[in-house]
This record gives C-alpha cells, sequence and structure tokens, in this order.
C-alpha cells in the first residue's frame, strides 16, 4: 500500500446498534473500493473485519478491526467496531483514535439503543457524523421512519442528502438532493442516470428544503441569496455542508443496500469530502523531560511520537500493537523510547492491518493509522517517542467491568496454561480483568456482562486448549459481637517432664470498629500473668480471628479484656498461653451473641425515565434500599441505593432487558451490616457442608 500524507487520511469509526450491518457495509466498501474482488458474507464466515472464530461461530464482531480502503486519491482507516454492549472496550479505543463516526442504522429495524449509545460516544469526543441507513434493499425497510424518528431525536441536524427510489418494496436506485438528479442500479455498484419518478418529489422537496437552510445558515450572503430565492450550485452545497459537518451542525444521512453494493460508493465520496483529516484535530501530550505541553496536532514536521490504542494478540500471527502516529512520520528502521516504562524499542516493519492480514508500509505519516509487530514490553495505552523529547499522551478512559464470576481450572496441572492465557487475553481487552481472591480461596473474571466472560471461556477453549468452569462467586461474609461476655480458660496438659499451663480470665465486647479485626486490652494485676505473656496472648488472639468460630469468615469489631489469670513457674509457657487464648476466644465470642456481617456496596443506576419504577421494584426484591434519584441530561434518572453485594449477582442482565439496553450502573464496596437471619442461618449451613 502506498504512503498517504497527514491532508490524504480520514479515520473513521463505524457505530451503531449489534446486527445494523457495520461489518457487511466494510466488506462492500472492500469490494467497491477494489481491495477484494469478491464480497465475504457473515453467513458464510468469509468477512474481512469478524476474522476471529469466534466472530465467525456467533456471526457478530467481538472486537474492532482495521480496514484501510483507498478511495478518490485518499486513505480511509475503516474502524469496524462490534454492536453488542459487552463489548464496549473495543469501542472505546477505536472512538478514541477516530476522527470522525458513521453511525448505521438498519433501514429495517429502525433507531435502536445502540443508535443512541452511538450518538452519546460521538458527543463524548466531539465527531463529526454521518448517518447510514442499511438494508434498503429489504421489503419492510423505511428510510423516511428512520429520518423521521432521528430528526424526533436530535433535531434539524438531520440533513438527508439521498433518498432510495423504490419499486416493489426493492432498492432500484436513489436521488441525489444536492444534485437534484437520479440515478437507477443496473448491477452490483453500478448505475445511469434517470428521471426523478413523481412519488419520489413530494419527500425530496422536504429533504432539500431542510439542506438548502442549513446550507444557508452558514454566512450571512448565503442567508439573503436563499431568502432571494437565488440557487446554490453544487460545489457551493458542498463545501458549505463540509463545514457544517465537522462543526457538527448538519449530520448527513445517506443509504444502500450492502448486499448489493449499492450506495457505498456515495458513502466513501462523502466521507472523503466531508470528513476532516488528522490535521484538523488537536493532540497534545506532555514533555517528560521539560514538563512542558508538546503540541503533536498530527504535525509531521515534529518529533515522532505515537500512542498505542489497542494490541492484538493472535497465537498464530503473534503480537501487534496499533498506533496512530500523533506527530512526525514513523520509519521501518526507527528507535522509539516508550515513556510509560523506559525502555527502548526497534521497530522493525511497520504495517496496516487489513483485518488480520499484515500490508507492509514504508511508513507512516501523522495522524495515520498501522500496526508494529513484537514490541515485548509495549501495552494498550502506551506512547512511544523520541528519547529527546519523550512525550506522554493521556491514556484512555475505558468502561469499568462489574460483572464477575468465580473461575476453576477444569484439568489439574492447567493452572499455569490458564494464568498465561488469561495475561494474553487481558492484553487485547482493557476490560477484561482477573482478581485473585485469596481470603475466600477462589479466582474471579471480570467482566462487561456475561455475555462478555462467555466469550472469553469459549476463546480459552478454542484458542488457547484450556477449560474453565464459572460458578456462583463467595461473598466475603464477616463475623462480629452484639453482646458482652466474660470466660475463664484452663489450658493444662501433662505429659511426663514439663508440661503446659495458661490460664486466662478474658472480657468481649463489641469494640465499635467493624474496620479492624479486634482491639486487645490488659488488666491485669499483681502478675497473675506474667508481662512477657502477654504477646502470646494477643497471638492467640490474632489467629482466633483470621477464621471466626461460627462460619469460618474473618472476625471484625471485637474488643479483648485480659484481665486475670493465672500462671506455673515451670510448666507455663508461650505456646500455652496462646492455645489457653484461642479456647477463651472461641467460648467468649459464641457466649456474646456472634451475628454475620454481609458486604453492602452503593449502587448507581442510570436509567430513562420511564424506566424508574421497575429497577426501583427490582432493587426491593434484591434488598436494596433506595438511597434517592437525580435527573441528569437526556431524560436519564440516576438512582442511588444501597444493596447487599449477593444482591448484584446477575444484575447486568436484568437491568439491560429491563430497560431494553438502555440502563447502566456502577457501585462500589460501602460497608458490612448485619446480615437478615435467614441469610445468616442459609450461609452458615451452606459453610458448614462445604467444610
Amino acid at each position: 500500500m502506498k504512503v498517504y500524507r497527514t491532508d490524504e487520511i480520514r479515520n473513521v469509526v463505524l457505530l451503531g446498534h449489534g446486527g445494523s450491518g457495520k461489518t457487511s457495509l466494510v466488506e462492500a466498501m472492500a469490494y467497491i473500493s477494489g481491495a477484494t474482488t469478491r464480497l465475504g458474507s457473515i453467513s458464510a464466515g468469509s468477512t474481512i473485519s469478524d476474522f476471529d472464530k469466534e466472530e465467525q461461530k456467533r456471526q457478530f464482531s467481538i472486537s474492532t478491526s482495521l480496514v484501510p480502503i483507498e478511495w478518490e486519491k485518499a486513505k480511509i482507516n475503516i474502524l469496524d467496531t462490534p454492536g453488542f454492549f459487552d463489548f464496549v472496550g473495543e469501542v472505546e479505543e477505536a472512538v478514541s483514535v477516530a476522527d470522525a463516526a458513521v453511525i448505521v442504522v438498519s433501514g429495517k429495524a429502525g433507531v435502536q439503543v445502540g443508535t443512541e449509545k452511538a450518538w452519546e460516544l460521538c458527543d463524548k469526543y466531539n465527531l463529526p457524523r454521518m448517518v447510514y441507513v442499511t438494508e434498503m434493499d429489504v421489503d419492510d425497510a423505511s428510510f423516511r421512519q428512520v429520518v423521521a424518528d432521528l430528526t424526533e431525536r436530535y433535531g434539524k441536524v438531520i440533513a438527508p442528502h439521498f433518498a432510495p427510489i423504490r419499486e416493489n418494496e426493492k432498492l432500484v436506485g436513489y436521488v441525489n438532493v444536492i444534485k437534484n438528479a437520479a440515478r437507477r442500479y443496473t448491477g452490483m455498484g453500478q448505475k445511469i442516470e434517470c428521471d426523478i419518478p413523481e412519488y419520489s418529489k413530494p419527500n425530496l422537496a422536504i429533504y432539500r428544503e431542510k439542506l438548502l437552510e442549513a446550507v444557508a445558515e452558514t454566512s450571512e450572503a448565503f442567508m439573503e441569496r436563499y431568502f432571494e430565492g437565488d440557487e446554490f450550485s453544487v460545489e457551493e452545497i458542498r463545501s458549505a455542508m463540509r463545514t457544517e459537518v465537522m462543526n457538527g451542525d448538519i449530520v448527513p444521512v445517506a443509504m444502500g443496500s450492502n448486499i448489493q453494493a449499492q450506495g457505498v460508493a456515495n458513502l466513501l465520496s462523502d466521507i472523503v469530502r466531508f470528513f476532516p483529516s488528522p490535521e484538523y484535530s488537536e493532540c497534545n501530550g506532555i514533555n517528560r523531560k521539560t514538563n512542558a505541553i508538546f503540541e503533536a496536532n498530527y504535525d509531521f514536521s515534529k518529533q515522532k511520537s505515537a500512542y498505542v490504542f489497542k494490541t492484538m494478540v493472535d497465537p498464530f500471527i503473534g503480537k501487534y500493537s496499533f498506533v496512530k502516529v500523533c506527530s512526525g512520520v514513523l520509519k521501518g528502521d526507527d528507535v522509539l523510547f516508550n515513556a510509560d516504562n523506559d525502555t527502548e524499542a526497534k521497530l522493525g516493519k511497520i504495517y496496516t492491518l487489513v483485518g488480520n492480514k499484515p500490508v507492509e508500509v514504508e511508513e507512516l505519516f501523522a495522524g495515520d493509522i498501522g500496526a508494529i509487530a513484537k514490541l515485548g514490553d509495549v501495552k494498550t495505552g502506551d506512547t512511544l517517542s523520541t528519547k529527546n523529547t519523550p512525550v506522554l499522551y493521556a491514556k484512555t478512559e475505558y468502561s469499568k467491568p462489574y460483572t464477575y464470576m468465580k473461575y476453576v481450572v477444569a484439568n489439574k496441572g492447567d493452572e499455569d496454561k490458564v494464568s498465561q492465557a488469561l495475561a494474553r487475553m487481558m492484553a487485547e481487552d482493557v476490560t477484561l480483568k482477573v482478581v485473585n481472591d485469596s481470603e475466600n480461596r477462589q479466582a474471579l473474571l471480570y467482566g462487561m456482562g456475561d455475555q462478555h466472560l462467555d466469550v472469553v471461556v469459549s476463546k480459552l477453549e478454542e484458542r488457547y486448549k484450556v477449560k474453565i468452569t464459572l460458578e456462583q462467586p463467595k461473598v466475603a461474609f464477616r463475623e462480629t459481637i452484639r453482646k458482652n461476655s466474660d470466660v475463664d480458660t484452663k489450658y493444662k496438659k501433662q505429659s511426663g517432664g514439663h508440661g503446659q499451663y495458661g490460664h486466662v480470665k478474658m472480657r468481649f465486647e463489641p469494640s465499635g470498629d467493624l474496620e479492624t479485626p479486634y482491639v486487645f486490652e490488659e488488666e491485669v494485676v499483681g502478675g497473675a500473668v506474667p508481662k512477657n505473656y502477654f504477646p502470646a496472648v494477643e497471638k492467640g488472639l490474632q489467629e482466633s480471628v483470621l477464621k471466626g468460630p461460627v462460619a469460618g469468615y474473618p472476625v471484625v469489631g471485637v474488643k479483648a479484656v485480659l484481665y486475670d489469670g493465672s500462671y506455673h513457674p515451670v510448666d507455663s509457657s508461650e505456646m500455652a498461653f496462646k492455645t489457653a487464648t484461642i479456647q477463651a476466644f472461641k467460648k467468649g465470642f459464641m457466649e456474646a451473641g456472634p451475628v454475620l456481617l454481609e458486604p453492602i456496596a452503593t449502587l448507581k443506576v442510570k436509567v430513562p425515565d420511564d424506566y424508574t419504577g421497575d429497577v426501583m421494584g427490582d432493587l426491593n426484591k434484591r434488598r436494596g434500599r433506595v438511597l434517592g434519584m437525580d435527573p441528569v441530561a437526556g431524560g436519564y434518572q440516576i438512582v442511588t441505593a444501597d444493596i447487599p453485594m449477593t444482591g448484584l449477582f446477575g444484575y447486568c442482565t436484568t437491568l439491560r432487558s429491563m430497560t431494553g439496553g438502555r440502563g447502566t450502573y456502577e457501585y462500589e464496596f460501602a460497608r458490612y451490616e448485619q446480615a437478615p437471619a435467614d441469610v445468616q442461618e442459609k450461609e452458615i449451613k451452606a459453610r458448614a457442608e462445604e467444610e
């Protein structure tokens, strides 16, 4: 592939609901541009971007793929993202390096939750956008309905500049609103001029009026001409549209059929025509040497620097670090400095990836996206620059995983293989996390939802030939006391020679501090227990609080006072006093009203107004206590509640199905509270069976 300058590059992310046609659109783009000679299909598992076996098996995208398209002397780096919410980390990686977005909407399914989320992401990253309506070759597709729904949601920024010509529920051509001219399709992506059908004219008039109104608003001179009824030339309209699109004041809406590769050439031309090249974007880092701001701004004349936005670790083709060049020109023989871990790396060959096929390039100009193989210590989020000008760019913020399950390695001896495989998968997937919960002797796998974790299990088996099973995790309960007790314990053992003798009188009471396992005090008078045995008594307490007498959970909030006892000048020892204390603790704890404490989390759920009643009802079922509701922009409410950690199992799936995928949540551990009697009983019984 030839080298492209910064002004010839367009970095475009495809966003939209799962199943709206993003991957098949990439396929059509590749075919129309001549990058491929045949159209791959999702059902046959032959598309460029869904190259992973897991994607082919499930027939939807799981990770973001890069497909560069050469069109009209420009290079369009297409980033094809997953539409399912469990793979949002992949979408966030792509959006962080894109300069514009195409929001893909199915003409049949219409505007969906994924469309709304795509729009919100574009707002968050301030991306110029277009909407492309697919499946216009399907019987019950309706372009008019999609435009009406988009206009209702987003107002007058929506500007259709193509309209379909349909006969017998089939797409046979289109009207170009800018040119006020029609074309009829004659074959795969081929067309001829034709007259505008009478039935298309009423809609065309509405669309054209809307478009001209938006164009008129770009300058006072245009506004005057518009009111005088003056006609704008095609070039004037396009020039004004480019300004409006880049400002976000216009969102053009185009349409077509991916399967027939119709409307795709128009879309590619619009991307080159209306979307900005990277040189229009700001990009600033910190020069670590001087602590001054380094204004990269995708200027190829500045010192080299690049941001690693994604990592691909494939057992067959190896590791690739995907980079966006922020300044300078990257070349194959460059030695770059990793400012995140103070190491140097020689680049070797530079590639652009077409799906999973590496294509070697001589150099990458500022603003371009490519991949570098075998950069050992480099990970997602790192910055590569020169040693003379070591730069650090801000790391992308990713969604935090809140869904977790305990995982168990199926075959003994595979533990190391599993942990190595998971480490590789975590290098690829920023929203995957492994936590070792030593307290409950369990390994936890965190992800964005049940489907995400299911894919991880499947990938481990398919790619790395190791098997794990997912189980409901144990929750870290605590044990404490609610009353006072007073015990007298003597440990006495005689077995020839020295015996063992330790005698303690102790009081136990709640300390009031559930953060600390125990508080130890001594009030011994007259040397009944010599001072040199006090550390042994405390050691006994330290061991006792690790596993409480009720269900073997750690103990918190206990105050232990040693106030009396006795000793034997020959038989007493530290061991004897430690053992006496352990026995005293067990007895005293059980006599002081022992209870189980459960962990409570503070949960924040963001939901549309219409669903707050359902969400609150569900939280009550999970023993949650709603603390309040705060309205936020876009017709949403944030419901805050305290909820037991046990009530959070399966919450992700329930919330999504309850709110049609619109609800999101986050939580953090708040404190421990006494568990209800039935919960305590169930837990004690379960632990006893386990032991």
